[in-house]
């Protein structure tokens, strides 16, 4: 089973780029952050089965999957206006798709709103933890995790995605026993980069970030097969300045 998280900055506006990574990719189920679209205009997508939360101009999350999906939840942080969560089941496991506050300027509402966000995320995995239920949560986190995780982590102290308390919350997620897909299969590799800003020639210079994730839970990183970074979208026309990162499990 091939599964993949894409945050595409806005699914109307990268659509022909979406649609020609999904026929040379060819995930099973694809989890989509910041569609920017609301739930009724999220576009026609063929054969794919949809699940979508989506809000006007800003934010959203998106399911795609060749099988049929059961939306279980869309919410997660209670009375949230923000369109960042979806969860459902595909068969026979709980998918979750983030899209995680960035959090900037910390000296305002943004970075507490990120922190209890994470906190809620937190407590939800518990909950499916206790239950002994399969799951993934996958998407954009908006969190650098450790410096190896960026190009250049002096740049980024103070930055919402580096803070310790933001770290803190992520190490908080992978002590419950949650496995980082990637980083469980490639420890130590530099370089390793979702996201590339759009400013100062940050791709073409390889100034990047990693902060799209996976997250399994032990039954799902027991079946765990590879985790790998698709930079080929980076470099397209009109290209996010995300790009997907593919995860396959046994089935």
């Amino acid at each position: 089973m091939k599964l993949a998280t894409f945050n595409v900055n806005s699914v109307r506006a990268r659509l022909p780029n979406l649609m020609e990574w999904l026929d040379t990719a060819q995930p099973d189920v694809v989890l989509l952050q910041e569609i920017k679209v609301e739930t009724g205009g999220f576009p026609q997508m063929g054969d794919w089965h949809c699940a979508v939360h989506g809000q006007k101009t800003y934010n959203g999350v998106a399911i795609l999957s060749k099988t049929p999906v059961e939306i279980i939840s869309t919410s997660l942080v209670p009375d949230d206006p923000q369109a960042r969560y979806l969860e459902a089941r595909i068969g026979g496991v709980t998918v979750i798709d983030v899209y995680v506050p960035n959090g900037n300027p910390v000296e305002n509402e943004k970075f507490p709103y990120k922190l209890r966000w994470l906190e809620a995320l937190y407590e939800r995995a518990k909950v499916l933890l206790h239950e002994e239920t399969p799951f993934l949560i996958g998407g954009d986190f908006n969190i650098i995790p450790q410096a190896v995780d960026c190009h250049n982590p002096t740049a980024w102290e103070g930055d919402a995605l580096y803070r310790p308390e933001t770290r803190a919350k992520w190490h908080q997620l992978c002590h419950l026993g949650l496995a980082d897909a990637f980083r469980a299969l490639h420890p130590n590799e530099a370089h390793a980069y979702t996201f590339w800003d759009y400013q100062a020639g940050a791709w073409q210079r390889d100034n990047g970030i990693r902060i799209d994730h996976f997250l399994l839970s032990p039954q799902i990183a027991d079946r765990l097969v590879s985790c790998t970074i698709d930079k080929a979208p980076r470099g397209k026309d009109k290209a996010s300045d995300h790009t997907p990162l593919i995860l396959e499990i046994e089935p």
